[in-house]
């Protein structure tokens, strides 16, 4: 396995240099001011970012007489995508002027310096007003300075065929209260329906982020325990939550309760999840997010017709059922400047075009996402568009949201390690949690640190 791993990150990175070399290739007058190069990622499940994009240069170009909008789509799923995006970065002559950003990334990018602020142009942007106070909370650095236009945010439950499980005994509409309540449904699968997957909660580095926020983090902040004190402003080590949290993960792999082991460490096991096992009837249920019917509806990159008859949506239940009852996390990716741009002012110009009301509305409805604007979130065209916004939007209500800090990129890195180690069977819970906290110290300091 580590074999594949190391082959495979060689791969990875070869291609990486490969495509970068494409892009500084690709425009010779992207420095000129005349033209504004905007990457942004697509995947063989995600391509409301490419029609957004498309639809955005049009505008833009045909309000702009003489300017140029490139666009560079980066086809890569997860944590390739940060790769590309940072070494795109590294060089003025090939950083975007405009860039698709996770939330997550932009402490951490601003503090690189790879991003612009953007307060001098919210002041002056009348549509700022209509963005949710967490919205522009997401777009936050370090030092205070804005440096994301939201594009949405999401939030993450579990999704379960109900055909399955009927065959497997258990009542629908289903809402489990607890984590053994998920196993229990999980266990019944597997011994109804041997050839369908029961499970699954991504897990391991190849997972990156959605193993860290769709997994870890959703079962951790379901305990008594946090990843990360908001008030001390320190981060946990040795809490029993992240220990519980490890050993779910390891009942799923170790019990035979998951995807297998080639399957779940497979960088692509996103799309097999929303193109594959769902619509084919392959995995009973899955911890995923609020975006996945984006693929299913019509227009969609995997259309099927039959998903909300076929799937029922439940709140992913806190660890024992205790107050307030269910939990989830909250993400979403913005819309940000490059410190790098010749022309941040046409830059702004076609950031603010491509996340005004009508473009918003058109994005949320394609990627499923939940409205961050107030003017499209009570919309008649939003909340009539998908049968699952009205279930995930109010899970708003018990959910999380990621440690905004420098550091988590790093420590995410460490949690992704943690179960990956307890998912293979190399590592006890115990070990794997020691080695978290001993990671955590090293990256922070003890001194940032608080036992849980």
């Amino acid at each position: 396995m580590k074999k594949l791993t190391m082959a495979t990150g060689l791969l990875t990175a070869t291609a990486l240099t490969v495509a970068l070399a494409g892009c500084s290739g690709g425009s010779a007058d992207a420095g000129d001011g005349k033209t504004i190069r905007v990457a942004y990622q697509t995947t063989a499940t995600f391509n409301a970012m490419q029609t957004l994009m498309e639809n955005a240069k049009k505008q833009y170009e045909a309000a702009h007489e003489g300017m140029t909008v490139e666009l560079v789509p980066i086809q890569a799923e997860g944590a390739d995508y940060y790769t590309k995006l940072a070494l795109m970065n590294k060089s003025a002559s090939t950083a975007p002027d405009v860039q698709y950003e996770d939330t997550f990334k932009i402490q951490s990018d601003a503090a690189a310096g790879y991003l612009l602020p953007l307060d001098d142009y919210l002041a002056k942007w009348d549509d700022w007003s209509q963005f949710a106070e967490g919205a522009k909370q997401a777009g936050l650095g370090a030092d205070g300075k804005t440096y994301g236009v939201s594009l949405g945010t999401d939030t993450r439950g579990l999704w379960y065929n109900k055909e399955i499980f009927a065959n497997a005994g258990i009542s629908v509409p289903w809402q489990p209260k607890t984590w053994d309540d998920v196993l229990s449904a999980a266990e019944k699968v597997k011994a109804s329906t041997p050839d369908v997957i029961p499970f699954n909660i991504y897990s391991g580095k190849a997972a990156g982020e959605a193993a860290s926020m769709q997994g870890l983090e959703m079962l951790l902040y379901g305990t008594e325990d946090t990843l990360y004190d908001t008030e001390s402003k320190k981060w946990v080590v040795g809490s029993q939550g992240f220990k519980d949290s490890l050993q779910f993960v390891s009942d799923v792999y170790q019990g035979g309760l998951g995807p297998s082991l080639q399957q779940a460490l497979d960088p692509n096991i996103f799309t097999s999840v929303t193109a594959d096992w769902l619509p084919s009837g392959k995995l009973a249920m899955a911890l995923d997010g609020s975006w996945q019917s984006a693929a299913w509806v019509d227009g969609g990159s995997a259309p099927w017709a039959e998903w909300n008859d076929t799937l029922g949506i439940a709140a992913m239940p806190t660890q024992d059922g205790q107050a307030p009852g269910a939990t989830s996390m909250s993400g979403g990716w913005t819309l940000a400047i490059g410190k790098n741009t010749k022309n941040a002012d046409a830059a702004w110009d076609f950031l603010s075009t491509a996340v005004d009301k009508d473009n918003a509305t058109a994005f949320s409805i394609d990627n499923s996402q939940i409205a961050v604007r107030a003017d499209v979130a009570k919309s008649s065209e939003y909340l009539d568009a998908n049968p699952s916004f009205a279930t995930f939007s109010s899970f708003v209500d018990t959910t999380h949201f990621r440690p905004a800090t420098e550091d988590y990129d790093k420590i995410s890195n460490q949690i992704q390690v943690a179960m990956e180690a307890v998912m293979t069977g190399q590592s006890s819970v115990s070990d794997a949690a020691a080695a978290y906290d001993q990671a955590v110290i090293g990256i922070v300091g003890e001194e940032n640190t608080q036992k849980g």
